[in-house]
């Protein structure tokens, strides 16, 4: 794992200590890495304040640990590797102890006579010996970890449930004349429970295996995404040659070039060339945006079919493609609430296991059939092996890796597990309509003249005077006719009046651009268009009066054009329950006219920055759950305010910041899959933890043989291993499959 992988490092260290606030503050005591340590950082799924320099099992729940950041060369799968090696070795020596234990219980025994009794039990020692004490010693070691530090997890049981097993068996072989005549079988033999012993261990062992390659299938969402980045550029130096260089060379600054098809290296923009760029990676959209000069691109992104040359703006970890990166390796080792659930009956339930065993073994030793002890002794190793909790350590770290990462490649980001289980319960989202659900650009919409006037005309004598001007529709108007072919003669003596508008002459004409007020100054009469003029403003629309020489030409209306794709969005928040709340600073008049032809609930007009804010707690303490989209620096406070706040990506870093939820792309359809994904997400870890539960409540008492008065129901050891694996492979095929669902 490479040292400069790791600036994860820092974040995820404040992140825990704010994590385990509430918890216990035990943190000190786990966290082993030294002050200004800078390589990586091992971290537990289940208990972030666990924390190491090198690979290896939690001290407190036994699972492996997880490197904190990202790999960003090949993942290290040293623990996965060394595991299936234990696997086959063990699997290989085990079945033969299977076959023959298998073998007595068939009709007519066949393999009895072909083995005496002394031979076999000498056998089956020599090959469950490896099997228990090299296969199964990583488990016997965090087994007796888990004892001395008494923090008593799955591998407590496994542990005691195989260590019983074999030593017993062992001293049965060694010395079996000690045992009373209650320990011995019909034959007279003291019975064996080596191939119980192998076949646990080599069971857990596959557990093991299959669940460390599924957290490798679950980061590679965050692998695919690394791997977006190109690892070399072409950097043009200054005397106008081209060298390759290793991405992690470019400086910011750099002029590179990208050829077509090629990806974009870095975060930077156009200077020259123009082409169309796949950024369907960042925003999950298909269509290709189009670059000229000036156009900002993003690194992972691919090039069309034109050549451009660009400049590096941020290089290295400060790319968008490594902060998103970083993001979804923060949410991933993050907890959900719902995982406390889990760890209570963590808690609880091992200890309490380990007294049922206890008891199952007395009742048995006294109440059950010949030979008791031997009963008694597979009962509760049964007992403690079938309640291993495994599957319900795994339940909630699966499902919210698969869930994040899934939501990264839809171009959702998710800072922490707390939000994407939250966002579940939204029921209103506050949405501010300037960048949100508009453009966020003024457009020239409106060019109307009067009698006696052209179009063309009225059209060139505005954008002359406007582009004198400072005013921020001045370059709608500008830009707006330009993109009509109109030509702008240059303006003298400009002079701008507060309140009013703005004058200058153009070719030897008076022009004048404003409200009535203005109009009535150079005096000019606007009642004529006054009326069509309130109509425009009623639509949204900022409308200007213009005169040419103290006579009325017409009006030029400028607006900020809906997002196409916001009603779509709006539609589908409703179809989910979700009531939509929009603020604007606008007025009422041009905010109930957007809100109407979108379909918004409920409109908050005049709102200033700190209003936001206000309007998101008095939401709140109303009993509403509340999610706020924005994009600006001042809706930060309201973003930190609200329940879930979800920020548009092409909006400031500010936003991001104080977000727990990003949307790359700047649209609230992305607010409704976010919602989606949650409830996904939720719904994949709730039947999880029954799969878990349930497993384990109905295991135990039949494990402690419940059943057997009755139906003479027993469950062996071997078959409580089974199990145990089988739920803990339920529970990872079940997360998996949320990567298929349909957000």
């Amino acid at each position: 794992m490479s040292e400069h992988s790791h600036h994860g490092h820092h974040h995820a260290h404040a992140a825990c200590h704010r994590e385990n606030e509430g918890a216990s503050d035990k943190s000190g005591k786990y966290d082993n890495v030294p002050a200004g340590y800078h390589g990586a950082v091992y971290m537990c799924p289940m208990h972030p304040e666990v924390r190491q320099t090198k690979p290896g099992p939690c001290p407190i729940c036994g699972m492996a640990l997880e490197p904190a950041g990202v790999a960003a060369g090949d993942e290290d799968t040293s623990e996965l590797d060394d595991m299936t090696r234990r696997f086959w070795i063990s699997a290989a020596l085990t079945l033969p102890l299977f076959i023959y234990a298998m073998a007595d219980m068939l009709p007519g025994a066949p393999l009895h006579d072909v083995n005496p009794g002394d031979w076999a039990q000498w056998i089956q020692l020599l090959l469950a010996t490896p099997v228990v004490l090299w296969g199964g010693w990583p488990l016997l070691q965090r087994g007796a970890r888990s004892l001395r530090t008494m923090n008593l997890n799955m591998f407590t049981l496994i542990g005691l449930g195989v260590s019983v097993a074999y030593l017993f068996s062992l001293v049965a072989t060694l010395a079996p004349s000690i045992f009373p005549p209650a320990f011995r079988g019909h034959s007279g033999g003291v019975a064996l429970y080596y191939e119980a012993a192998a076949v646990i261990t080599t069971l857990v062992l596959l557990g093991q295996v299959l669940e460390l390659r599924a957290r490798s299938q679950t980061s590679g969402a965050i692998r695919a995404l690394l791997e977006l980045a190109p690892p070399t550029a072409k950097r043009i130096s200054t005397d106008g040659a081209e060298e390759e260089v290793s991405v992690e060379d470019v400086q910011s600054g750099d002029r590179l070039r990208v050829r077509p098809g090629e990806k974009v290296p870095v975060d930077g923009k156009v200077v020259e060339g123009k082409s169309a760029v796949d950024e369907s990676m960042i925003t999950g959209e298909p269509m290709p945006v189009e670059k000229a000069p000036g156009g900002s691109v993003t690194g992972g992104t691919i090039n069309g079919a034109g050549g451009f040359v660009m400049e590096a703006t941020r290089v290295g970890k400060d790319t968008l493609l490594s902060q998103i990166v970083h993001m979804v390796a923060e949410a991933q080792r993050s907890r959900a609430p719902i995982q406390r659930i889990a760890d209570l009956v963590a808690a609880w339930f091992v200890p309490a296991v380990i007294v049922i065993s206890i008891i199952t073994f007395i009742v048995w030793t006294f109440a059950g059939p010949k030979p008791a002890f031997a009963y008694a002794l597979v009962n509760a190793v049964a007992v403690l092996i079938i309640a291993c909790p495994c599957a319900l350590g795994l339940a909630t770290p699966m499902s919210i890796m698969v869930g994040t990462g899934k939501g990264a490649q839809h171009g959702i980001l998710i800072k922490n597990a707390e939000a994407l289980e939250r966002f579940e319960k939204v029921d209103t989202i506050v949405v501010d309509k300037t960048g949100t659900l508009t453009e966020g650009k003024p457009k020239l919409i409106l060019v109307e003249p009067a009698g006696g006037f052209a179009e063309h005309d009225l059209l060139a004598a505005a954008a002359a005077v406007e582009m004198a001007s400072e005013h921020p529709l001045a370059e709608a108007i500008v830009a707006g006719a330009r993109e009509r072919g109109v030509n702008v003669a240059p303006a003298t003596d400009f002079q701008s009046v507060t309140g009013q508008g703005a004058k200058a002459s153009v070719g030897g004409r008076a022009i004048a651009i404003g409200n009535v007020k203005m109009m009535e100054s150079v005096g000019a009469d606007a009642s004529s268009l006054s009326k069509a003029a309130d109509a425009h403003r009623a639509e949204g629309q900022t409308v200007m009066f213009v005169a040419v020489n103290g006579e009325l030409a017409g009006l030029i209306g400028v607006a900020d054009p809906i997002k196409e794709t916001t009603p779509d969005a709006i539609a589908q928040l409703h179809r989910a329950g979700v009531r939509v709340v929009m603020l604007t600073g606008d007025n009422r008049k041009t905010a109930e006219a957007v809100a109407k032809k979108i379909g918004i609930d409920e409109v908050h007009a005049d709102v200033s920055p700190e209003d936001k804010n206000r309007i998101v707690r008095d939401l709140q303490n109303s009993g509403a759950i509340v999610a706020m989209a924005g994009d600006g620096v001042n809706d930060a406070p309201a973003l930190a305010q609200a329940d879930v706040g979800v920020a548009m990506g092409t909006g400031t870093d500010v936003a991001m910041e104080s977000a727990s939820v990003t949307l790359v792309k700047g649209d609230l359809r992305g607010v409704a899959r976010a919602q989606a994904l949650s409830r996904a997400t939720m719904r994949n870890i709730r039947q999880n933890l029954f799969f878990a539960f349930a497993y384990n409540a109905a295991g135990v008492p039949i494990a402690a043989g419940i059943l057997y008065p009755v139906f003479g129901i027993l469950l062996s050891p071997m078959i409580a291993a089974a199990a145990m694996s089988l739920s803990s492979v339920s529970v990872i095929g079940n997360a998996l499959r949320l990567r298929s669902a349909k957000i």
